[in-house]
């Protein structure tokens, strides 16, 4: 005779016997149920740095031509047999792609790459020099490996007959950032980095990717919303990154400051007031001293 009461206690007792390891990962596996908005794959990059993929991490593999960008205000050139991470598209500007440009380009969206990523303290470091270099030279081995994780990627998020496609699809995504990382090691090194270290490191940079530079430009503002002093945020901005918090604080803010004297929507009064300078003056002199230029220059 079926006994429902006790097959459900039965069940109760299978469930709260699983671990709580498996359990969340369970549950990870349900919120990154793979969709187009998480994986974009494109031939040429006529959307990058476009307002509705700007959003997402951008890896770019060229095969031909070249791709000239200005990037966190430096002039890149992207050539055959290159790679490159754009990890905020927002930076990019006076794009000039040649004629022959043949790309490869795979956004994924940040908590994709979060959930692919594994534990590691070297993903922050590599973001960070990446904000400062995107660009990646690569021996003919490195750019083959690519080329294979790429096509994996592409192959896998159209095979929808696959039983585990989500799986398989998280395996390639995973193998291209671990032969990402290699990559990376090749050209910088190895540094050994906490994963408290990075940790702050993260939530740091999270802080001014939410624009709060736009009106809180002193280290001890962000120290103490990451619950630390000014010093050691500092002290661990200058290990990890090889720049100071500072610089990382007045580096955003320039960068959004640029853009838009370069729209030139706004009056040189109503930035002022926008980013919280005390007077015009004041604006004019860190414009000066960080851009090379007066703002009035922008408008001329």
């Amino acid at each position: 005779m079926f006994d429902e009461a006790k097959v459900l206690r039965y069940l109760e007792q299978i469930v709260t016997q699983k671990s709580v390891v498996f359990t969340f990962f369970s549950y990870l596996c349900r919120i990154m149920s793979m969709n187009s908005e998480n994986i974009i794959i494109e031939d040429s990059l006529h959307r990058l740095g476009s307002e509705e993929l700007q959003h997402c991490i951008a890896h770019v593999l060229c095969e031909a031509g070249s791709y000239v960008f200005k990037y966190n205000g430096e002039n890149f050139a992207l050539e055959a047999g290159q790679t490159m991470i754009i990890p905020y598209q927002q930076f990019i500007e006076a794009v000039v792609p040649s004629p022959y440009l043949q790309v490869t380009c795979i956004y994924l969206t940040p908590k994709y790459t979060e959930y692919c990523t594994p534990r590691s303290n070297y993903g922050i470091r590599g973001a960070l020099t990446l904000f400062a270099n995107p660009i990646m030279l690569l021996t003919e081995k490195q750019f083959a490996q690519l080329q294979y994780d790429f096509e994996q990627i592409k192959g896998r998020l159209t095979d929808t007959t696959h039983a585990f496609q989500e799986e398989v699809l998280h395996s390639a995504v995973q193998m291209l950032i671990l032969d990402y990382f290699d990559i990376h090691t090749s050209l910088f090194g190895q540094q050994k980095i906490t994963f408290q270290d990075n940790d702050l490191m993260v939530r740091f940079m999270a802080l001014l990717e939410q624009e709060e530079y736009v009106q809180h430009r002193e280290v001890g503002y962000y120290a103490d919303k990451l619950f630390v002093s000014a010093k050691h945020l500092s002290e661990v901005s200058k290990q990890v990154s090889g720049r100071n918090a500072l610089f990382w604080i007045n580096r955003f803010t320039t960068i959004h400051i640029r853009k838009l004297l370069q729209q030139k929507t706004h009056s040189i009064t109503s930035l002022t007031d926008l980013f919280g300078f005390s007077s015009t003056a004041y604006f004019s002199r860190f414009v000066q001293q960080h851009l090379g230029v007066s703002p009035s220059a922008f408008y001329q």
